[in-house]
């Protein structure tokens, strides 16, 4: 009779239980474990996402978390934690890359692996890119913890290595050889923000779909000679007149679920300039035009549309005087995630219509993949805690950029891109990711933490 009374007890504890964690102190520990993550430097190359792990494994081995660390490298491991729940659903994947890109020291304002808070910003290569997401992802390992919520599922934290271009060490180790230790339902990584602009947040994305980097080189070829007789096969002269017609195809504009929904909603927050251009997109008399301006004024936009060709390393000939027998160019294209890749590149052949060129292409470092469904779960619980935490609309949103989504996603395992507020005027400050500096406002990275931690709660705890 005891044991029953106080198993009734425990019961109706929980069901009361609202797991609301001391927010003051813990924004102080997140900012101390972020502080101490950017201070780690794990620049890719090399990588070196030991030291993160090393840190990470001794936090969470202290709350009495279990951990696991999987390395193709023994410098480059990475590190899974997993709260248990009851299984009733599937597990939820929260992740963030341990990983950074490199830096030029001599353009930070502060030493950019000094975490230093100046003002209301924190300073760190990382603070954007991504260990902001790898701290919010350890906070909520502990939070569960301490609080020992009553899961319907289980909770799995990846912290993954070579996030930054070098896949193969990270999530394609992991999902090759260890996918059992990380499938899941759902999965939250990098990419979506709130967007503010004079302070105000305007509205919040979610990335849920990214488009296909694919590689591709321009190759010109014709005899060589001396430059004081000018040949009409010069194959500089061919290779230029090539990258002149990509730069002025336009490949056709293609709208998905998440480009359609994006600016449907774009356009409901929108001056009614804007908006006109927006829901004129699919007006077959006014879409040309549209277009036209986006490439011109919304270049963001114009890429979202449609697969982008963007020529970036150009090499030809060694000597002023010679005509060199060959140059070439190197594009990158970012591909829709359908696009049809052979087809795309037989087009962009008959674009450039010249025998002398060669059109090349190489693997991509990310595989095509669905976007994730707008209607899920999981979608509407980032929606929500967006709305209750900033108040504004949330956008679905197409990456034009690659992460480590796209590889989960083509696995099976819809993953949504989430991230801090940040301001339109940063990034042309050179305050952004990858830029020569990189900041984040101190209150919303703790923002972030609570809004991280809204999401899982709701798709994992047990309702009462």
């Amino acid at each position: 009779m005891r044991g029953a009374w106080l198993l009734l007890v425990t019961m109706l504890c929980c069901a009361g239980q609202n797991y609301e964690p001391d927010w003051p102190n813990i924004q102080s520990e997140a900012i101390l474990h972020f502080q101490a993550l950017l201070r780690t430097d794990t620049q890719n190359p090399p990588g070196n996402e030991l030291r993160a792990v090393e840190y990470l494994k001794k936090v969470l081995e202290a709350e009495g978390i279990a951990v696991k660390t999987f390395a193709l490298e023994r410098d480059r491991p990475n590190l899974v934690a997993r709260i248990k729940g009851s299984g009733r659903k599937r597990p939820i994947l929260i992740l963030g890359h341990t990983d950074v890109v490199t830096v030029d020291h001599k353009k930070w304002q502060f030493p950019p692996f000094s975490a230093t808070r100046d003002g209301a910003h924190v300073y760190g290569r990382g603070s954007l890119d991504d260990k902001d997401n790898v701290t919010a992802c350890l906070m909520i390992m502990l939070m569960l913890k301490r609080l020992n919520v009553s899961l319907d599922r289980d909770v799995i934290f990846l912290a993954e290595a070579g996030e930054e271009g070098t896949t193969r060490v990270g999530i394609d180790f992991m999902l090759e050889k260890h996918f059992n230790e990380i499938e899941a339902e759902f999965a939250f990584g990098e990419g979506g923000d709130i967007r503010r602009l004079g302070g105000r947040p305007q509205y919040g994305t979610i990335v849920t779909a990214e488009k296909v980097p694919i590689p591709v080189t321009l190759i010109s070829r014709g005899p060589a000679g001396h430059g004081s007789i000018p040949l009409e096969t010069n194959a500089v002269v061919h290779l230029a007149q090539a990258i002149a017609k990509i730069a002025a195809w336009q490949p056709p504009m293609r709208l998905n679920d998440t480009t359609r929904t994006y600016f449907e909603r774009l356009a409901g927050i929108s001056t009614p300039e804007k908006a006109a251009r927006y829901t004129g997109l699919v007006n077959p008399e006014k879409t040309a035009a549209i277009q036209q301006y986006f490439a011109a004024h919304e270049p963001l936009h114009n890429s979202m549309l449609r697969t982008s060709i963007s020529p970036n390393v150009v090499q030809g000939g060694y000597r002023y005087n010679v005509i060199p027998s060959e140059a070439q160019v190197r594009l990158d294209v970012r591909a829709l995630p359908d696009e049809d890749i052979d087809a795309f590149l037989t087009r962009m052949k008959r674009v450039i219509d010249d025998p002398a060129i060669e059109v090349v292409s190489a693997p991509g470092t990310r595989p095509k993949s669905p976007p994730a469904p707008l209607n899920s779960e999981a979608f509407r619980a980032i929606e929500q805690a967006i709305k209750t935490h900033y108040g504004v609309v949330t956008l679905p949103t197409m990456s034009t950029g690659a992460s480590d989504r796209a590889q989960l996603k083509a696995k099976g395992i819809p993953t949504y891109g989430i991230g801090p507020a940040v301001d339109f005027e940063d990034a042309p400050l050179g305050f952004g990711s990858h830029s020569d500096q990189e900041r984040v406002l101190e209150a919303e990275f703790n923002r972030f933490v609570r809004l991280h931690w809204d999401i899982v709660i709701a798709l994992a705890a047990v309702k009462n």
